[in-house]
């Protein structure tokens, strides 16, 4: 079964990342990518219409998620497996520092 998180940069749904079978993928939001200030959210992700693919979850969103304290303070609360990076992002990266958060998008399941 595959999971996926809404990624916004600021208020505006700006892609989907989700963790397929095969790995991980990234795609940016058609209206977003129409809009005139649309900004990428990461510089080696830069705004295009094609899938980014990996099969290891990308090092920007892997880099969004806490470390140290915080991810032991994440992981016990959350009952979460420190190795599921990707749940890790879905749960701790909804209100983020910086211009990307993570939405988790749990009624959806990516059709790939």
């Amino acid at each position: 079964m595959s999971k996926k998180g809404k990624v916004y940069y600021g208020e505006r749904l700006a892609g989907i990342v989700a963790e397929t079978d095969e790995g991980y993928t990234f795609v940016y939001d058609p209206d977003y990518l129409r809009s005139k200030d649309a900004m990428p959210v990461s510089l080696t992700m830069p705004l295009t219409d094609g899938m980014y693919l990996s099969k290891v979850l990308f090092a920007f969103f892997d880099g969004l998620i806490p470390e140290g304290w915080l991810l032991d303070i994440a992981t016990k609360h959350w009952k979460l497996r420190p190795n599921d990076r990707f749940e890790l992002l879905l749960q701790t990266c909804k209100d983020a520092i910086g211009a990307v958060s993570i939405i988790p998008d749990d009624n959806n399941l990516y059709d790939g």
